[in-house]
């Protein structure tokens, strides 16, 4: 990154930031945050913009699609007054679906009780009566009391009787039953207002269809207002001297811009400096990867981005994790469908090509691995597939799976202390990365010590102990390269406690091999259950399908959420503490007019 120190009259600073927003390379250091009245403005109404525009594209899945008139009178208004229309709109329509929703409940309530009207009650009411009303099941009524009082059946539903009860005003009555609440309006007034509100309801969905097909135009107004907001927080971030009549602010862009800048910054006629950036002056982070990589740099950012000079570890997790997460996965039909889903993704939906991409290569990772015992929707290849023995046999049973996944992991540990290491050397000196490549050598140095001690027929050269003694002295002696020599031997045998949480680490591998085993089961649960189901007689075959499809569905979305959890607390875990990796930089945010 290459830094810029500007130092502008107070008169210039808007102007200049408007072309340097026009350019769109430079990142001017600014808040992210309010920092005044006007600023707290913006933000708020970028948010209005955002939840309108999270809203209308979930109403757009929910409203069904058909043809409107209204459309025409939205096109001469402006973002802002889509975006208030489109707030009103989305808030009627949910006080009117509430509504809704009461008065449906309050017509069901009161159709048991017949179709009346006021004037009904208050002819009654004149000629001298009062009205009890009562529910009350079928089998506790009584004719004997029409006989004793003047009563009314308005209706009998679900085992219940519905009655009216009349008694003259000067009578008391003692009727052993509690009174019921009679409804204060007919159910057939009550549908009138329903269909009142649907009517309602259908005028809202039109108004909202016609913004649905206006959202480009909303989200273009949250663009220009994010702009707006990012030009105003660079314009107050900048230093006020003299008594606020000079500004300075400070910019940085990719140093392959510089040539380009120079020549833009000298037009500009602003006094300014340029200098390569130093890490004590936090520069922002722009990553620079390949195709490849460049797909896993969202998962890195899920944590943190390096600090500026900081070696990014992307193109170094990238591989590993694509691989764990086919580990984890553990079915070769579950990666057919997954690379098939992205590559049609790729098609169907341009805006999100790239992470379409990233499942494609996760798809082709889910592919690969499973090959190692060959599971196939939740079958075994060697059980569906005639073969030869010695072919079967190339398969890994369950316990090779299990050491092929600590083994992975004592890879993955390995590149990461190597990573370290040379990174180190580069940067700091030779003496920086000799311990973490004895660390490398001694794990591998344990490891085929181990694997002689189970496997007999293994002879282990003599000269290997000799390395494993080497990496050991490298660890004592470069650990620390800092004091006397005493004083670093003493903190080299102390490091080697390290070799616990290196024990910790390898066993978190494990999980490798245990989420690939537990959706193979559940994909041989889900085709023994459906295999079941062809007996059934005639629809048999119907259902065995039903299962197959539902069941590898369901099992696929779970070890898929397990397969991009467990690889990435792996690489944020494990990888990055043996490659020493520190984080908390910040992303490249150039001052733009267009989102970034």
């Amino acid at each position: 990154m290459t830094k810029y120190s500007f130092v502008l009259f107070h008169k210039e600073v808007l102007p200049f930031l408007e072309r340097v927003q026009e350019l769109g390379m430079v990142d001017i250091t600014r808040e992210n945050k309010a920092v005044d009245e006007h600023s707290k403005e913006k933000f708020s109404l970028l948010e209005r913009y955002a939840s309108a525009e999270k809203a209308l594209k979930a109403l757009s899945e929910s409203i069904p699609s058909k043809s409107i008139s209204l459309t025409n009178d939205l096109d001469s208004l402006s973002s802002e007054e889509l975006l208030q229309l489109a707030e009103r709109a989305i808030s009627d329509r949910e006080n009117l679906s509430s509504d809704l929703k009461l008065l449906i409940r309050e017509r069901d309530d009161a159709y048991q009780w017949g179709a009346f009207t006021k004037d009904d009650i208050d002819k009654i009411t004149s000629l001298g009566y009062q009205m009890h009303f009562y529910i009350i099941s079928e089998s506790s009524y009584n004719p004997e009391w029409e006989s004793q009082y003047i009563i009314h059946t308005l209706s009998v539903e679900g085992g219940k009787r519905y009655f009216v009860l009349l008694v003259q005003n000067n009578e008391e009555l003692h009727f052993k039953y509690p009174e019921s609440k009679f409804p204060a309006n007919s159910y057939n007034s009550i549908d009138k207002v329903i269909e009142s509100t649907k009517a309602k309801i259908d005028s809202t969905e039109d108004l909202l269809l016609a913004l649905i097909a206006r959202i480009d135009k909303i989200h273009s107004g949250a663009v220009a207002e994010r702009a707006n907001l990012e030009l105003h927080l660079a314009g107050v971030s900048s230093v006020k001297e003299a008594e606020g009549t000079i500004a300075v602010m400070t910019g940085f862009s990719p140093a392959d811009k510089r040539d380009e800048l120079h020549e833009f910054f000298e037009s500009t006629g602003v006094y300014f400096l340029e200098e390569k950036a130093k890490e004590e002056d936090n520069p922002p982070i722009k990553l620079k990867n390949n195709f490849f990589t460049r797909l896993f740099e969202p998962i890195g950012e899920l944590y943190m981005l390096p600090k500026y000079g900081e070696l990014d570890l992307t193109p170094y997790f990238a591989p590993f994790y694509m691989l764990f997460f086919g580990l984890c996965l553990g079915d070769i039909g579950y990666g057919i469908v997954l690379f098939t889903a992205g590559t049609i993704g790729r098609f169907k939906l341009p805006k999100m090509r790239g992470y379409m991409m990233l499942i494609q290569f996760l798809g082709i990772g889910a592919m690969l691995m499973p090959m190692l015992n060959g599971v196939f929707f939740g079958a075994k290849l060697q059980d569906i597939i005639p073969m030869p023995d010695s072919i079967k046999e190339l398969f890994f049973s369950d316990i090779k799976m299990f050491w092929f996944a600590i083994i992975f992991g004592l890879f993955q540990i390995v590149v990461a202390r190597l990573v370290n290491a040379i990174d180190s050397m580069i940067r700091k000196g030779w003496q920086h990365g000799m311990h973490n490549i004895g660390w490398s050598i001694l794990i591998i140095w344990f490891s085929i010590i181990y694997a002689g001690t189970m496997l007999p027929d293994l002879v282990i050269p003599e000269y290997v102990s000799y390395i494993g003694y080497a990496g050991l002295a490298m660890i004592i002696l470069f650990s620390s390269t800092e004091g006397n020599i005493l004083k670093r031997v003493m903190k080299g045998a102390f490091s080697l406690y390290d070799i616990t949480g290196i024990f910790g680490d390898m066993l978190s591998y494990i999980r490798l091999f245990g989420l690939g085993t537990a959706g193979g089961i559940l994909g041989l649960v889900v085709n023994s259950v459906a295999m079941n189901m062809s007996g059934i007689p005639y629809v048999g075959w119907f259902f065995t399908g039903l299962m197959l499809l539902v069941g590898h569905t369901a099992v696929l979305l779970l070890n898929s959420l397990g397969a991009f959890v467990h690889p990435m607390r792996l690489t944020f875990v494990e990888f990055y503490k043996n490659a020493g990796f520190g984080g908390g930089g910040r992303a490249f945010r150039p001052l733009t007019k267009n989102e970034n």
